[in-house]
């Protein structure tokens, strides 16, 4: 069905693609603490000269409980601005660190903020730790609707963080797998939507890139039945080609090289679809040499090494 294909290569796709998506945010967090300090007292004492100079400059006339309300207020910003940076260096350290239950912890205490960098961060976490294993069912379940509201209300805060699109397409994709195949279809539409927004806002994510690619396959690899089947329910169902699936993988490849093992072996299957056997021989090689750092790397290795024995 059309919709477990999409499933297949969208769901699983995603578990692990959002890692690349924080990049060098997720190394920030090593920092030496020391450094980190002196870095934060210098910035706390900047903004509070600069506040206090804009106040004796700007409005003489004020008394000095006005002024000393004004300092407070001020003071209270920079800390607030201070304790957000440190909370999301933390939160892309736990992530990079794949301490799913910590990070979902941690920025549960934002989940009535009304800042979309906390949000879609908590509706990663909340999917990540859905996808946990021996998860129990109806958490599972629970926890993929919550990642849904968290992303759908990041969006809803800022509708130009691209991150937010792109985090409400994946858990838009994951609520279709319960909500029947006519709804996982539709939601094809508004998936799709979401991730070119996603890419348009910020053209060098190649995680986007590289899910609007396998969208792309998906689809283009559907058997004829299965088109028929979605044809049924939609008169247009969604559809695309290998051509414009190897456009975006290509392009993620351009803006990271080699940022996920996943995009090499994609590329290899996609120029094999389009009979290109030297392309797809090149492409399946670098993923089969591809450093394996995680599970899904050691997966992709063994696939690249059975596709390119299939070559010849």
């Amino acid at each position: 069905m059309a919709g477990v294909v999409l499933r297949r290569c969208v769901s699983t796709l995603l578990s692990t693609s959002g890692a690349k998506s924080i990049g060098t945010r997720g190394t920030r967090g090593t920092r030496g603490t020391s450094s980190y300090y002196r870095t934060a007292l210098r910035r706390t004492a900047t903004a509070l000269t600069s506040g206090r100079a804009a106040f004796l400059l700007g409005i003489p006339t004020l008394s000095c409980l006005g002024y000393e309300a004004y300092h407070r207020v001020q003071s209270s910003a920079v800390v607030h601005a201070l304790e957000k940076e440190e909370v999301l260096e933390q939160a892309d350290y736990l992530y990079s660190s794949a301490e799913s239950e910590k990070l979902y912890q941690l920025l549960l205490q934002y989940k009535d903020s009304d800042d979309a960098d906390f949000l879609w961060r908590l509706a990663r976490a909340s999917r990540d730790l859905s996808l946990l294993p021996n998860m129990e069912a109806g958490r599972k379940k629970q926890l993929v609707f919550e990642a849904f509201e968290y992303a759908k209300k990041a969006l809803e805060k800022d509708d130009e963080n691209f991150s937010a699109h792109k985090w409400y397409a994946v858990c838009l994709s994951d609520v279709g797998d319960y909500e029947g195949v006519k709804v996982k279809i539709g939601n094809s539409y508004i998936i799709r939507e979401h991730l070119e927004r996603a890419i348009k806002l910020n053209p060098s994510d190649a995680t986007s890139l590289h899910i609007l690619g396998y969208w792309c396959f998906a689809f283009a690899e559907l058997p004829w039945y299965q088109r028929k089947v979605a044809a049924v329910i939609f008169s247009s169902p969604p559809t695309s080609t290998y051509e414009e699936a190897l456009e975006f993988f290509l392009k993620a490849e351009e803006v990271d090289p080699n940022f996920y093992s996943k995009n090499l072996v994609m590329l290899g299957k996609t120029y094999m679809a389009m009979n290109d056997k030297q392309k797809a021989l090149l492409w399946l090689t670098k993923a089969k040499e591809y450093p394996p750092h995680t599970h899904e790397d050691k997966e992709v290795h063994k696939e690249a090494v059975d596709l390119l024995k299939k070559l010849g």
